[in-house]
C-alpha cells in the first residue's frame, strides 16, 4: 500500500517554565493514500502537535516523519514552506486569514506565490465551489465565522494539495455552520482526491473518517476503523 505519511518513533519535547515537557512519546504511524484519518482524545493530548509535525509547522526533537517520500525531518525550514506550498492544504480553527486582503486575494496570493498565472481565476473558482462568489470582494471582519471557514478551505484547497489536514475545522463554529463546512471538507478531499487528515472533539465528523486515531498523554492509545 501506498503511504503518503509515514512516522516513526516520532517524539516531540517543547521547554516550558518547569523545564523540558514531552509532548508527544514515540508516535509510529502509516497514514495509505487517499485514506480520511481522524486524530481525537482530550485536550492536551497532542493531536493539534501531531497534526503539526506531518505539516512540517512542528519540528520533531525524535523520529523520522516521511510526507511523499520526503524526509520532512531533514529539511530546513524553507524546503519544509516550499513542500507545503507545493503539496499541502492546512485548515485551522481560527481561519487565519489575513484581515487587509479580500476573500479572493486571501485564497489567490498562496497560489500567486507558488507561480500560478491563473492565481486570480482560480482562486474566484474555489470561492464558487463553498458558495462564497458573491462574497469574493469582501474583507474577514465583513464576514462571518462561517464564511471566514470557507474562505479557509478554498484557501487550502486552491493548489490541489496531495495532503490536507484539518486541525478543529468546525471547533469556532455552531452546529449548522459546523455541517456545512464538514461536507465541503469532504467534498473538496473527493475532488482533489487529497488524504486528509483531521483533528476534532466533534463525534459526527470522527465517524465520517475511514480510521480513528485516539491519543493520550502523548501517545496512541487506539486505532480503529471509524464504523466499528
Amino acid at each position: 500500500m501506498n503511504n503518503v505519511l509515514s512516522l516513526k518513533d516520532v517524539r516531540l519535547a517543547l521547554e516550558g517554565n518547569a523545564g523540558l515537557i514531552e509532548i508527544l512519546h514515540g508516535i509510529t504511524l502509516d497514514v495509505p493514500q487517499g485514506e480520511t484519518l481522524g486524530l481525537v482524545g482530550p485536550s492536551g493530548s497532542g493531536k493539534s502537535s501531531l497534526l503539526m509535525l506531518m505539516g512540517g509547522l512542528e519540528n520533531a526533537t525524535g523520529g523520522t516523519i516521511t510526507a511523499l517520500g520526503q524526509d520532512l525531518t531533514s529539511m530546513s525550514e524553507d524546503q519544509l514552506a516550499r513542500f507545503r506550498r507545493d503539496n499541502m492544504g492546512v485548515v485551522f480553527q481560527s481561519f487565519h486569514l489575513i484581515p487587509t486582503m479580500t476573500a479572493l486575494e486571501n485564497v489567490a496570493t498562496p497560489l500567486e506565490l507558488a507561480g500560478h498565472k491563473d492565481a486570480f481565476e482560480r482562486a474566484y473558482q474555489e470561492l464558487e465551489t463553498v458558495g462564497l462568489a458573491q462574497r469574493a470582494d469582501h474583507y474577514p471582519a465583513q464576514m462571518s465565522g462561517g464564511e471566514q471557514q470557507r474562505v479557509a478551505l478554498a484557501r487550502a484547497s486552491a493548489p490541489r494539495p496531495k495532503i490536507l489536514l484539518a486541525d478543529e475545522p468546525t471547533g469556532n463554529l455552531d452546529g449548522a455552520n459546523g455541517t456545512a463546512i464538514m461536507d465541503m471538507l469532504f467534498g473538496l478531499r473527493d475532488r482533489h482526491g487529497a488524504t486528509l487528515v483531521l483533528v476534532t472533539h466533534s463525534n459526527e465528523l470522527a465517524r465520517r473518517c475511514d480510521r480513528v486515531i485516539r491519543l493520550r498523554d502523548g501517545q496512541i492509545e487506539n486505532m480503529q476503523k471509524a464504523a466499528e
